[in-house]
């Protein structure tokens, strides 16, 4: 079990998880495909529940990468 600790509003928020599940792409085709792959991910683990997320962007002269991190809470 792991706590994440996030910034919102000028206050702290904490959220118990017991795991996290890290999505990237670089590529323009894989970045439109992005959000169905999750969506995927998240119908077949229901037992999952997202506690939280990230998401980051960053880039150089080539690449433009996002990376998207789900953070989740398994239920018994």
């Amino acid at each position: 079990m792991y706590t994440l600790k996030s910034m919102t509003n000028s206050a702290t928020e904490t959220e118990q998880f017991s795991g996290a599940k890290v999505f990237f792409a670089t590529k323009a085709r894989d970045r439109d495909c992005l959000g169905e792959k999750i969506t995927d991910w998240i119908r077949a683990n229901p037992a999952y529940r997202i506690v939280s997320k990230t998401v980051t962007q960053s880039s150089d002269s080539a690449f433009h990468c996002i990376t998207i991190t789900l953070f989740y809470q398994q239920e018994s």
